[in-house]
This record gives structure tokens, sequence and C-alpha cells, in this order.
């Protein structure tokens, strides 16, 4: 797929536009499509944001890490089997076809509010997908909070 080294660790950053065709597919950008064969990414509905929903997508190690969050939570706290429940119905496996797409499935197209164009952003561990619409909303309101945000930072 690309010159990256087999073990080399994919970051996820950037932003890219791309078109979804008719089948919902999307392209995934070269830098961010992994090595190994059979590999596969856990696609689902993100409903955190008060600008709206995205698709969230995590690599296997990183829904590995979410699993291992999830389980570490006291069987008595509610949440855990809500969460459990929610991502184990609201997500999916996709792997990406030979010409470097996934597809979105209608009801989280539907869901995040993606029709004819998707933004692609990166999360450096992970990425999201959005509607344009969407996206413009967060990403005005994580400009007001970016300088904030960097203070955290040495």
């Amino acid at each position: 797929m690309s010159g990256k080294a087999v073990n080399a660790p994919v970051y996820y950053n950037s932003l890219y536009r791309h078109g979804v065709d008719a089948k919902r597919r999307v392209q995934i950008p070269a830098k961010w499509r992994p090595v190994a064969e059979g590999f596969e990414l856990t696609l689902m509905v993100w409903p955190k944001s008060p600008h709206g929903t995205c698709l969230r997508v995590l690599p296997p190690e990183q829904m590995a890490r979410l699993m291992q969050d999830i389980d570490a939570m006291s069987n008595e706290d509610p949440n855990k089997v809500v969460l459990k429940r929610f991502i184990g119905s609201e997500s999916v496996q996709v792997a990406l076809d030979s010409a470097g797409r996934i597809c979105l499935p209608e009801g989280m197209a539907q869901a995040a509010g993606i029709g004819k164009e998707a933004v692609l952003v990166g999360l450096l561990d992970r990425f999201e997908v959005w509607s344009p619409a969407r996206h413009e909303g967060v990403a005005s309101a994580d400009r007001v909070m970016a300088s904030a945000a960097f203070m955290m930072m040495e």
C-alpha cells in the first residue's frame, strides 16, 4: 500500500475533504491506510459533540484500549452496560477496499448527517468523519478553546 515500515505507527493528522459516492464509500488518505492485510477499523456513531453526531474511527489498538477502559469500570456502575450496549450496537468493523475506501453504513451516515461530502479529521491516534456543516461548528468551537487547551502542554 505504501512505503511505511510494517510496524511503524500510523498517525492520523491533518484534515481531508472527500466526496462520498452513491454507495456511501469515502476515500481514506493514503497516509492513514494500514500496511497489514486484513486490518479492520472500528467505525462508531459518536454522539458526544454539542455540534452534532459524527463517526469516530478507531484502529484495533484504540478499540482494545476503549474496551479495557470500559471493562475497568465497576460492574455496579449502570453506565458500563449502557456503554457496552451503545458501542456494541452503534459500531461496525470496516475494511478498506482495494481503492482505499471504507463504506459508511446508511444508518450511520444518516446519524452523522453525511451526504455527498465528508470531512475526515485526524485526532492523532484515531480519526473522525464529519458532515461539512457539523464540522464547521466544531472547528469554530475548537478555535475558541485552542489557547486554553495548549496551556495544558509544556
